[in-house]
């Protein structure tokens, strides 16, 4: 029995109840959830729905849990149901109705932990979005695995989603790189305000490659060259590097086309519109103190210039114009400042910043080796890129320790640690799990061990104490992936993991899935059979949300 099964069975038995005593059925919630109580010893489930329903009904709480006990105690699957504290109901399953779930796994497979939760709701998210002007950093690195998580995540629950690159063509950072790219060229030293790095130069020979008469050109001339060569070429580096790290989006926004498009114009008659905007000192600002900005801000500089937040908020109604309900932005942690003006942009826009905007900021990520931060790229001369990170770990283990704690939390990763291949490493521990119940699987196959048919599946044999474990483990499953879509957490995905690989292990230990030698192959066995194959598809399918492969060897 499912969580979900067993809350329609609670909910049935509440109706029930209610018919009884003359109550009015109306005031049952269309849902209600069955959840793990902190003690195991207070039983497989805990619901609270007496304690809910008892002031709209006019009944104490007790006296509501225990007609809910007695009724539930009669339902098949039930073991029993006890009343704790003001009206908590404990319900023990037993053994058959408990291992029925490993067959619902195994024959659910790829599906099994997939809900409609966020049915309904189309989402923008948009995440890296680093600057044409050099390799993807760490933080990016960060955001990438997050990101593209969160993106399995919100589609796994229901949820339409289109993922975003905002590439930053436009602007005062592409002129520095170009003029960088160029001195470069000329064997000269990069400008005060440039960009240094091999890179430079490594894109600037090629640029010279494309152009040969580049150099022969006005500086003016030659340096739009490295800008439109040079852009082209970083940004598809950037999108090879991220492909590489499993990362593909749906959508590769060029922040130039909101200016060749005109939608920084239209996105000021709409905010005129709205009321917001006024002139000072020769420029067009947007009156954001209005929603709780700490200033107002300027679109258009008295030069005629547009500015970056101009930028941002024609690409914001770009994104609500394209049908996004929800714009999901994920920024570093350098960009902490731009949450109020952001909030109240949306609310120039006439939009609830709060339902239509969320501003997801991440802190920053070092690599340490020995002890000791890893300050410089080889490559990018000072900061760490993705190339080194995986360098140093793989992408699996990247992708893993980048995900594996929230993203408003700093985090070393420690290479040491990440490239080991023991238990301490947590995404070693997880995938060993992933090889060991596939190796199960190759193993029972040569000695004549098969699930068998599932009509005669026989779950009550799993009532070991440590099948027990694992089953609950196993059940926890699809209320997690709704969590961590709805917190916004890939990392409560990957804390799962780590305990289910526990469980498994603890359940490996004590519980013999294979007949010794000559023994002959019973229904346990077979039982044992599906409770493995049912967690190789829970680990596969948790790791797939975390981009993370589930090896069948190690």
């Amino acid at each position: 029995m499912t969580p979900a099964e067993l809350a329609e069975v609670v909910l049935s038995a509440a109706h029930a109840v209610f018919i009884d005593r003359g109550l009015d059925p109306s005031a049952l919630p269309a849902q209600t959830v069955v959840e793990r109580p902190r003690n195991p010893e207070h039983g497989d489930y805990a619901s609270t729905l007496a304690l809910q329903l008892s002031k709209k009904v006019g009944v104490p709480p007790r006296e509501l849990a225990a007609a809910l006990a007695e009724r539930l105690g009669r339902a098949p699957g039930i073991k029993s149901v006890e009343i704790a504290g003001p009206g908590f109901l404990n319900i023990r399953l037993d053994a058959a109705a408990a291992g029925q779930l490993a067959k619902v796994i195994v024959e659910a497979g790829p599906e099994y932990g997939r809900s409609d939760t966020l049915a309904g709701q189309k989402i923008n998210l948009e995440f890296v979005s680093a600057n044409p002007t050099g390799p993807v950093h760490i933080g990016g690195v960060r955001w990438a695995a997050v990101g593209d998580a969160l993106s399995r995540l919100l589609r796994t629950t229901g949820a339409e989603v289109g993922t975003e690159y905002y590439f930053n063509d436009a602007g005062s950072q592409i002129d520095r790189f170009a003029r960088s790219l160029l001195a470069a060229a000329k064997g000269e030293p990069a400008p005060e305000d440039g960009y240094g790095g091999a890179y430079i130069a490594e894109i600037a020979v090629e640029v010279v490659k494309r152009r040969p008469d580049v150099l022969e050109l006005d500086d003016a001339a030659a340096q739009e060259v490295f800008r439109v060569e040079g852009v082209a070429l970083m940004f598809e580096e950037i999108k090879s590097s991220l492909r590489d790290f499993g990362v593909e989006f749906d959508t590769y926004f060029n922040e130039k086309d909101l200016h060749d498009r005109g939608e920084l114009e239209q996105a000021l008659a709409r905010l005129r519109e709205q009321g917001h905007v006024f002139e000072a000192e020769g420029a067009t600002w947007l009156r954001t103190t209005d929603f709780g900005d700490d200033k107002d801000r300027v679109l258009r500089k008295s030069n005629g210039e547009w500015t970056y937040f101009a930028a941002d908020c024609a690409y914001y109604l770009d994104k609500r114009e394209r049908g996004f309900e929800r714009v999901v932005i994920m920024l570093g942690a350098d960009h902490h400042g731009y949450l109020g003006r952001m909030k109240a942009m949306a609310a120039c826009f006439g939009d609830d910043p709060e339902r239509n905007l969320e501003i997801l900021i991440g802190q920053l990520v070092n690599l340490v080796r020995d002890g000791a931060p890893v300050r410089m790229s080889k490559r990018a001369g000072t900061v760490v890129t993705l190339e080194d990170l995986v360098d140093a770990i793989g992408v699996d283990a990247a992708r893993y320790a980048l995900a594996r704690y929230s993203s408003d939390s700093p985090i070393d990763i420690d290479v040491e640690l990440w490239t080991r291949a023991t238990r301490d490493n947590p995404v070693y521990y997880v995938q060993y799990v992933a090889a060991r119940t596939a190796s199960v699987g190759r193993n029972a196959a040569e000695v004549g061990l098969t699930r068998g048919d599932a009509a005669h599946f026989h779950a009550e044999l799993l009532s070991h104490e440590k099948e027990n474990e694992l089953l609950k483990a196993l059940a926890e499953f699809p209320a997690v992936v709704a969590s961590a879509a709805e917190l916004r957490g890939p990392h409560l995905v990957a804390r799962y993991l780590e305990r289910l690989a526990g469980a498994y292990h603890r359940f490996y230990d004590n519980c013999r899935i294979l007949p010794r030698g000559d023994e002959e192959v019973t229904d346990l066995h077979r039982a044992r059979l599906w409770l493995n194959d049912a967690t190789r598809v829970v680990i596969a399918n948790g790791l797939r949300l975390l981009g993370v492969s589930a090896p069948e060897r190690m």
